[in-house]
């Protein structure tokens, strides 16, 4: 999060973070700005071909550009073998997390007994057999139910709510109207059509260097508990079911919807608003695109594509009435095939 300014020689960012200066002078860097409106004092990154054009036109004081396109740019630049990467980290250095300031606000309600390097803001309620690492911080307004555990480092941005008995890793960072461990949809039909709860007894266990985003959703397991991997990065919005598996340094973008018992393997992404239905296995290394609608397994890595590109509304209205006659023209293929054999036998 944003913290007072800070400035750094070109020179002090390559001795924090590796790469290779090039380039005459050794400018000093305010801030970060993109390729387009970098100016004096700031720094961008180029990584991607389509943006090259931009670079005659660019008045940073400094790029970070990959070796092979170092003869691109004559001023100032570091050289990194992923310039993105090196960007991420170079805003790190700009904008370093907050740590935690120990201590209780006098609003908050505490029922457990906490150590002296965990910080509570003001109006959270935690309660009773609680246990939170060192240098976590609960954000203002959270609620914490009963058992939960926290791992060391965690960050509650305010409005976080956590059932009770679920347990986080380290390093966790969850985002405000994030709630973990509610009730998974579990209901069984009576005759007379109406439907009866089935008691949500599993937890949500979290592992170490989670983000969890804006009001996103993780049910609780039925009887097993809902896991969630080392590394996960879920976006904003999403709905976890409970029982689903999610493996490690899988990304999950906004909006997407996880049905309950969905297994997830490890290094797999998500599109945005894609939809997974319940009781799948999904294969390590899979990527599923934007809008998808997944409706079986998958169990090679590669990437999976379940929608239409957008058009114009006339000419999608045209290509639509024409699968409404595949089934007819099927037919008529099939058809005329058989024909065609028998006519070649004869």
């Amino acid at each position: 999060m944003p913290g007072k300014e800070r400035a750094f020689r070109l020179s002090e960012i390559v001795s924090a973070l590796g790469g290779e200066q090039m380039g005459t002078g050794d400018p000093l860097i305010v801030r970060i700005a993109t390729l387009e409106n970098a100016g004096d004092g700031e720094i961008a990154f180029f990584s991607n071909p389509r943006y090259r054009s931009q670079l005659n036109d660019c008045s940073a004081s400094a790029l970070i550009l990959s070796p092979d396109a170092a003869g691109l740019w004559a001023r100032p630049a570091i050289l990194a073998a992923d310039p993105y990467l090196y960007f991420a980290e170079v805003a790190t250095l700009f904008t370093p997390p907050r740590g935690a300031c120990p201590g209780i606000h006098q609003s908050a309600v505490v029922e457990s007994t906490l150590s002296d390097e965990v910080e509570v803001a003001a109006g959270a309620w935690i309660g009773p057999d609680v246990a939170i690492g060192d240098g976590s911080v609960i954000g203002a307004g959270c609620r914490i139910g009963d058992g939960v555990t926290l791992g060391a480092g965690v960050r509650l941005m305010p409005g976080v709510t956590i059932y009770p008995g679920c347990i986080l890793g380290n390093r966790v960072l969850v985002h405000s109207g994030a709630v973990i461990g509610s009730d998974g949809f579990g209901f069984a039909r009576k005759k007379d059509a109406s439907w009866y709860k089935i008691p949500q007894t599993g937890r949500v266990v979290i592992g170490d260097d989670v983000e969890v985003g804006a009001n996103t959703t993780i049910d609780r397991g039925a009887l097993d508990d809902t896991v969630i991997g080392d590394g996960v990065k879920l976006d904003n919005q999403i709905q976890i079911g409970h029982n689903v598996r999610i493996g490690a340094h899988t990304a999950i973008a906004g909006c997407v919807g996880i049905a309950g018992s969905t297994r997830i393997g490890e290094r797999c992404m998500v599109g945005g608003q894609a939809g997974i239905i319940g009781h799948l296995e999904i294969a390590s290394d899979v990527v599923i695109s934007a809008g998808t609608l997944v409706t079986k397994s998958i169990s090679r890595k590669g990437v999976y594509t379940g929608n239409l590109p957008v058009q114009a509304h006339a000419e999608w209205v045209k290509n639509f009435a024409h699968l409404r006659h595949l089934d007819a023209m099927a037919d008529r293929i099939r058809a005329l095939e058989h024909r065609l054999a028998e006519l070649e036998k004869s």
